[in-house]
């Protein structure tokens, strides 16, 4: 697994300290807090610490995405061995602004196909709220189909999953 990718529009690369402002700004859209719940990160020392966790964390892995032109950043790619689920989680979030320009599906495909490249991710799987029709219009794109839904804390989740192609 790489830690820093390019595709044709974007730089992507592991979420570090100096992302405060940025996962600050993320964690508090009104997307996030609705389809991933509020983190409580009202501060830059809050988004400090919740950097910190994730990084201390060895099931946690965070990708920044970048503009590749201006630098500037738009967005997270996550993938987190969750307890609930038998293999690891890929997520992703993106500023509002960055929405709808193809930039989740151009950094997911990306890291997904490497990821799947590894001996050791048979299979990856995706968790969603059944509301969030963007997300789940994403997954299926990305080749991930649903298996089933889930109950984790009393919330339901769609889960989706992709298996390495045997070839």
């Amino acid at each position: 697994m790489q830690n820093t990718y390019s595709t044709e529009r974007l730089s992507i690369g592991p979420l570090t300290t100096a992302d405060i402002s940025f996962i600050r700004e993320l964690v508090n859209t009104e997307g996030w807090v609705a389809f991933i719940g509020n983190r409580n990160v009202n501060s830059d020392e809050d988004a400090l610490g919740y950097i910190q966790k994730i990084l201390n964390n060895p099931d946690v892995r965070y990708w920044m995405v970048y503009l590749k032109e201006t630098s500037v950043p738009v967005g997270i790619i996550t993938f987190i061995k969750r307890d609930y689920l038998q293999h690891h989680d890929i997520g992703f979030a993106f500023l509002p602004a960055y929405a709808g320009k193809g930039y989740a599906y151009e950094a997911a495909k990306k890291i997904l196909e490497d990821l799947l490249s590894h001996p050791v991710y048979i299979q990856i799987q995706a968790t969603t709220v059944p509301e969030n029709a963007s997300s789940i219009k994403l997954l299926e794109k990305l080749g991930l189909k649903f298996e089933k839904e889930i109950v984790v804390e009393n919330e339901t989740l769609k889960l989706y999953g992709i298996a390495k192609d045997k070839k």
